[in-house]
């Protein structure tokens, strides 16, 4: 019999070798003229290129995956009063998680244990990148900015939020067009955001390489100072994952109109597969069954709701996207207004429907949004995506708990087509 393939590691994981091996590599070379320093040397512009290559895709990548997703809610809305619900319920439960993350995760970074040092010394390694970070300090001109004057040069200059409300008034518009004339435009942008997503795969799979290049660079400049931090940025986003998806479930029992017992039990089959794989598509088979287990048949949420929830909806994106962002600024040193936190807000809201499903791809196609709507560099991206193995199980649990918070809601208006009951 031959031998079984060797498993191999996840994305995650190796980024987390490649950043510890870094920064042990910069620790070695740090102070030193020898063999090491000249190694650190080489391979910082690999770190450097990385980082140019996710810069690369993500205003085609964004634009694609926003008018994908719009063209897509159209079709649902169609559907009638099922989708049109179900969509106003992604709405409402991602505005709710993104003003609980916008309250709460500030104060609570406000405390990232960060010795002077090390922060003198990042704040210096940033001032040549990124300047001074653009200020939004009236109402008014937030306002007046969310409309682009050009969108293009919007674009160029990485000015998200405005690109972001350009191309969904568009994505609106196409909906508005016959059948024929808007199947041309989305199967073009269907076709530029699956090559996209390519190319996101690539930059992806040398991911390990321009962690290990950009810790290497931090490892020699800044020593075990980050090791802190990180810790706490771990704790800060896990507890508060944990903290939203806890709070489901009084919302699923009230709106609902359900015992928690009865959500808990439908949920705990889809949340056990969301630890093992990670995955919320994985998820889908179990999370089907918790339902039909626990409130009978219902085709309308089994054949519909859940598939388009695992397919389009990440209820912990608000978090998941803005804690990291958020951490960096304030390991940076970069003092955030608040409109610039609601900035940054809007765009996890906008951009959480765009989620792409490979590893890591929130991390690209929505906290790298994020930091660029704010004049952040993408640099501390290497540390959040190292940092994303254990945050990644709450996040999936998360998500996996608000499709049955929405499959609960829309299942309590649809009779069940055998003898068990909701409130069984």
């Amino acid at each position: 019999m031959a031998a079984p393939a060797p498993r191999r590691l996840s994305p995650t994981l190796l980024a987390l070798i490649a950043l510890v091996a870094g920064i042990a590599l910069g620790l070695a070379a740090a102070g030193t003229d020898g063999v090491l320093a000249r190694v650190v040397g080489i391979v910082e512009p690999l770190g450097t290129l990385w980082v140019n290559a996710i810069r690369m895709t993500l205003v085609p990548l964004v634009v694609a995956l926003l008018i994908r997703s719009v063209a897509g809610f159209a079709d649902v809305r169609a559907l009638g009063r099922l989708g049109a619900k179900t969509v106003l319920l992604f709405l409402v439960l991602l505005v709710g998680v993104a003003i609980f993350a916008a309250l709460v995760a500030p104060p609570l970074l406000a405390s990232t244990p960060l010795d002077p040092a090390t922060a003198a010394a990042l704040r210096a390694k940033i001032a040549p990148m990124t300047g001074d970070v653009p200020e939004l300090p009236t109402l008014r001109g937030f306002v007046l900015g969310l409309v682009p004057v050009n969108p293009i040069e919007a674009a160029a200059t990485g000015a998200m939020l405005p690109l972001i409300v350009f191309t969904l008034v568009f994505a609106l518009a196409t909906t508005q067009l016959p059948a024929d004339k808007r199947a041309a435009i989305t199967g073009v942008f269907d076709a530029i955001g699956d090559a996209m997503l390519v190319v996101v795969r690539w930059v992806l799979a040398v991911t390990p390489i321009g962690v290990f290049a950009l810790a290497a660079a931090m490892g020699a400049e800044l020593g075990l100072g980050l090791v802190g931090p990180v810790a706490w940025y771990v704790l800060v986003l896990c507890g508060m994952l944990l903290a939203c998806t806890l709070l489901l479930y009084p919302v699923a029992a009230v709106w609902g109109r359900i015992p928690l017992r009865s959500f808990a039990r439908a949920a705990a089959p889809g949340q056990a597969m969301a630890i093992a794989t990670r995955s919320s598509l994985a998820s889908l088979p179990a999370m089907l069954e918790g339902v039909r287990t626990a409130w009978g048949e219902r085709p309308g949420t089994t054949g519909f709701v859940l598939p388009l929830c695992v397919a389009t909806f990440k209820v912990t994106t608000p978090i998941a996207d803005l804690v990291g962002p958020l951490f960096l600024a304030q390991l940076y040193g970069v003092e955030l207004s608040a409109m610039q936190v609601a900035t940054m807000t809007l765009v996890t809201i906008a951009m959480s429907f765009s989620n792409p499903g490979i590893p890591s791809g929130g991390l690209f196609v929505v906290s790298a949004p994020v930091l660029l709507s704010v004049g952040l560099p993408l640099d501390g991206i290497a540390l959040l995506v190292a940092a994303d193995a254990i945050p990644d199980i709450f996040n999936t649990v998360g998500n996996v708990t608000g499709d049955m918070t929405v499959a609960a809601v829309t299942a309590r208006e649809e009779k069940p087509h055998n003898s068990e009951q909701l409130y069984g």
